[in-house]
């Protein structure tokens, strides 16, 4: 058993190693500014892409619904370790924030899952009170070229992406993305 992880352990390194690399080219994690009013993209200063997607319930939710709110968009999946440490972060940083003009749009790699019951079940178990959206075919997680979970865009009030996070972030690090603009 500690032999498996360890092998866990050292493959979770390994992948988050590569993806933080390949995040890092295309702007992850760096202070990089695109150019400013740029069209939709997902480079730093462009405007986030739109998109719509439905939650458990069958209601249909879009990007763009939230402008006027600083949004954290977050990808996850429920079978990835790191996106569970990183659920009750999310959910306290949202209970915190939610009065003050922030929203977290939660979207689920739903097309990894063996069915919605998992992601239903993820949800009650957290608690989790945040807007929560299915990709049931991975087209947003392509359109935003997510490559690991969980991986996390920041934008402004105008929908611009001004922060952009590989990896699972606590609650000081979602405070400190959100106040930084």
């Amino acid at each position: 058993m500690p032999t498996l992880f360890i092998v866990f352990i050292v493959l979770h390194a390994l992948i988050s190693s590569v993806a933080s690399n390949t995040w890092e080219k295309s702007g992850w994690g760096t202070g990089a500014v695109f150019a400013e009013g740029q069209k939709n993209g997902i480079g730093l200063g462009q405007l986030a892409p739109d998109f719509e997607l439905t939650t458990l319930q069958g209601e249909p939710v879009k990007l763009s619904d939230f402008r006027g709110k600083k949004v954290v968009l977050n990808f996850w999946a429920t079978w990835c370790p790191p996106c569970r440490v990183e659920m009750p972060h999310m959910q306290r940083f949202y209970s915190d924030y939610k009065d003050r003009n922030v929203v977290i749009l939660s979207v689920d790699a739903t097309h990894t899952e063996a069915s919605k019951i998992p992601v239903q079940a993820f949800v009650d178990y957290w608690g989790l009170t945040f807007p929560v959206v299915l990709d049931t075919t991975g087209d947003i997680g392509k359109m935003y070229q997510v490559s690991a979970y969980p991986a996390t865009y920041i934008l402004d009030e105008q929908g611009i992406i001004r922060k952009k996070h590989p990896g699972a972030m606590d609650q000081t690090m979602l405070e400190k993305a959100v106040g930084s603009f």
